[in-house]
C-alpha cells in the first residue's frame, strides 16, 4: 500500500469514528437515551452542542473525502506518486484531523489567529488540487 493509499484509508476511519462520538453526545443529551437512538429515531429532540457540531464534521469530512479519494485511486493507477503527492496527502490528512478537531470543540480561533477552522479547511483544499495538479503532469 503507498503511503497516499494509507492516508486515504485513514481518513475513511476518521470518517467511520465520529459518528461514534456525536452519537454518544446526542445519546447523553436530555430526552434522547441510547434506547431511543437504537429505534426508528422519530421525534427525537434535535441535536445540541458536540451532537450538533460532530454531525457536521462528519458531513464536512464526507463532502472533502469523495474527492481526495477521487485523486488518490486516479494517481494511484496511473503511477503518480512523488514528494508532492505525499506532502499533499499528509497536509490533507493532518488538516482534516484539525478541522475535525476544532468543529467539534467549538473551537473558532486561537489566540492570535481567527478563523482557524476555515484555516484548517483550506488548506486540505489546496492540498487536494497540488495533488490533482500532480496528475495532469504525471
Amino acid at each position: 500500500m503507498t503511503y497516499e493509499l494509507f492516508t486515504l484509508l485513514l481518513n475513511a476511519l476518521i470518517c467511520l469514528g465520529l459518528p461514534w462520538m456525536y452519537n454518544y453526545a446526542y445519546a447523553m443529551q436530555p430526552g434522547v437515551g441510547g434506547k431511543r437512538l437504537m429505534g426508528n429515531r422519530d421525534m427525537l429532540p434535535e441535536r445540541t452542542g458536540i451532537a450538533a457540531r460532530g454531525l457536521r464534521a462528519h458531513q464536512n469530512q464526507l463532502e472533502n473525502l469523495v474527492p481526495f479519494a477521487i485523486i488518490v485511486l486516479c494517481a494511484h493507477v496511473i503511477g503518480a506518486s512523488n514528494t508532492v503527492t505525499i506532502i499533499c496527502a499528509t497536509l490533507f490528512l493532518i488538516a482534516r484531523i484539525a478541522h475535525a478537531g476544532f468543529y467539534i470543540a467549538g473551537i473558532t480561533r486561537l489566540p492570535g489567529v481567527n478563523g482557524v477552522r476555515s484555516i484548517a479547511y483550506f488548506i486540505s483544499l489546496f492540498s487536494m488540487l497540488v495533488y490533482a495538479a500532480q496528475l495532469f503532469w504525471h
